[in-house]
């Protein structure tokens, strides 16, 4: 994997972020501040907005309070797979090699050269997801966001998107995960959402946030 380039004004942070979905205030409070070599693990259950801070950070989302800051270009892994289902995964991938004027590394880390003539709808879960973690390395994008990165994969697989994450940070990139499984990441900070999400009938009426 190559190194990053331009990584002096690489930046990522929030400062004071709420949500909101509906009626119903998922987190608020939450700040944090990255650079180069960072990683953090947005940690907690299903459902307690983890994908929805993902999201307000790729500037997809408009949070209900607070602002993110970002210096560097986005890639994001979700559970969206931004990959033609009837295209065969070669092709596909290639799509996104010429949009991001990249070329596939020759390593194959992800195990993907005998797959190249499947089409995408046919892959396993875990295969899609190798090919979603192919397709963000090839970016070369210096901020990733990734949810979920290892739901489908086995140990191997698991282990080898870790070495990919942190191959990324060592060229200067920055992370931040949303899993709600634990990670094998050297100095990973974690940011526990239960520790943000609003005691009921407590201080996040409408009134408090207008």
């Amino acid at each position: 994997m190559t190194k990053v380039d331009h990584m002096t004004a690489l930046h990522l942070a929030a400062h004071d972020i709420a949500c909101r979905r509906g009626d119903r205030v998922l987190f608020r409070g939450v700040g944090f501040a990255l650079g180069p070599g960072d990683a953090l693990h947005l940690a907690g259950a299903n459902g307690i907005g983890k994908s929805s801070l993902i999201r307000i950070l790729a500037g997809l989302m408009r949070p209900f309070a607070g602002t993110v800051e970002r210096q560097g270009a986005v890639a994001l892994v979700d559970e969206r797979l931004a990959l033609d289902g009837h295209l065969p995964l070669g092709r596909a991938l290639a799509f996104w090699h010429r949009i991001d004027g990249t070329a596939p590394d020759a390593d194959d880390p992800f195990g993907l050269a005998d797959l190249a003539d499947v089409p995408v709808r046919y892959l396993s879960t875990g295969q899609k997801k190798r090919a979603a973690l192919a397709r963000l390395a090839a970016a070369k994008a210096p901020i990733w966001l990734l949810d979920e990165p290892l739901n489908g994969l086995d140990t191997a697989w698991a282990a080898q998107a870790q070495a990919a994450i942190e191959a990324h940070r060592a060229g200067g990139g920055l992370v931040v995960i949303a899993s709600h499984q634990p990670l094998a990441l050297a100095g990973v900070k974690t940011l526990a959402m239960a520790d943000h999400v609003p005691l009921p009938h407590g201080d996040d009426a409408e009134g408090d946030w207008a």
